[in-house]
């Protein structure tokens, strides 16, 4: 049985979305392979990126706050779920209820659903499928099938290629996602669908996209956002600094005398989508100082105090 998505990232049911958030920056953090290769960090880091995805989005975590993980599978409908579960709870009530013969008399399920085919309300809870596994007969066109996909930030941002294969067993088809894709956004790929009748053309494949957050790169539209550890040293002198981007690294100069927090952008390092401008990079600086317990760096220290001046002597209510 999968974990409890909460219980991957630590946090209550109850939590804020800002706790989720905060969770899964520090594990994100922690677990990613580049910082801590190791295939257990490989798999920790891919169940860390599942459950936020889940979990923060509101919808999503609604559902599995609902309906647990059966909400997780593909093609899960919640409103034949809903009707499972009114199903259930009408049955429970009517079995402990006295029926036309007293207590413990027949139940007819089409007193809470009237003469409804119930094999068409509780067949195809998880794609289609009639009660006793059989495929309910397309009529004309195919149906169109929906289908989910998750992708790493740099593919959403760079584009990238998908083999997949429609649960009707149909041809594999290569999808080309487009540079600049967003979470939540959706392609229609044209005649990979559900198979058609009597020579009909067959649906469309229906892919939505989700996108696995980035522990460093932040993105808002088109516009991206990073923050660069920089030294005392350089952010005095103004040295410069490699700094990674969607197109590879750049030499970025840091102005001198910088201050922690202090933001720079670099025009076109953004996201890049067809047809449209591309967006900027916003590098924010955060000035690092040394944690080791040594009196030479200790003496430097006081001496750039000395140098520095009253620098909350403007703070004011």
């Amino acid at each position: 049985m999968a974990r409890d998505l909460y219980s991957v990232l630590g946090v209550p049911r109850d939590a804020e979305e800002d706790a989720v958030k905060k969770a899964f920056r520090k594990l994100a953090m922690k677990f990613h392979p580049d910082k801590n290769p190791g295939k257990d960090n490989e798999s920790r880091f891919k169940e860390i990126n599942h459950a936020y995805e889940i979990l923060s989005d509101k919808k999503r975590r609604g559902l599995y706050d609902e309906f647990g993980e059966a909400s997780l599978q593909q093609g899960f409908d919640e409103e034949r779920a809903r009707l499972m579960r009114q199903f259930g709870q009408q049955r429970g009530r009517a079995g402990r209820a006295a029926g036309p013969g007293g207590p413990g008399g027949s139940f007819d399920a089409n007193d809470v659903f009237g003469q409804a085919d119930l094999g068409d309300l509780f067949g195809d809870l998880f794609g289609g499928a009639r009660r006793g596994g059989a495929a309910r007969p397309p009529r004309g066109k195919g149906r169109d099938v929906e289908a989910e996909v998750t992708i790493e930030f740099a593919a959403a941002v760079k584009g990238t290629e998908l083999g997949l294969t429609t649960e009707d067993g149909g041809e594999p088809v290569t999808v080309r996602i487009p540079p600049g894709v967003a979470d939540g956004n959706r392609l229609r790929i044209v005649g990979h669908g559900g198979r058609g009748a009597g020579g009909a053309p067959p649906g469309d494949l229906l892919l939505t996209i989700h996108v696995q957050p980035h522990p460093q790169f932040k993105r808002e539209g088109d516009d991206l956002y990073l923050d660069v550890p920089i030294t005392i040293g350089e952010a005095y002198r103004g040295d410069k600094v490699r700094v990674p981007t969607p197109d590879g690294e750049v030499t970025l100069k840091v102005p001198a005398r910088t201050q922690t927090g202090q933001v720079t952008r670099l025009r076109g390092k953004g996201v890049a989508r067809k047809g449209k401008e591309p967006g900027d990079l916003y590098v924010k600086f955060l000035v690092h100082v040394a944690t080791v317990e040594d009196p030479e760096v200790a003496k430097a220290v006081d001496l750039i105090d000395t140098r520095v001046g009253d620098v909350r002597g403007t703070l004011r209510f």
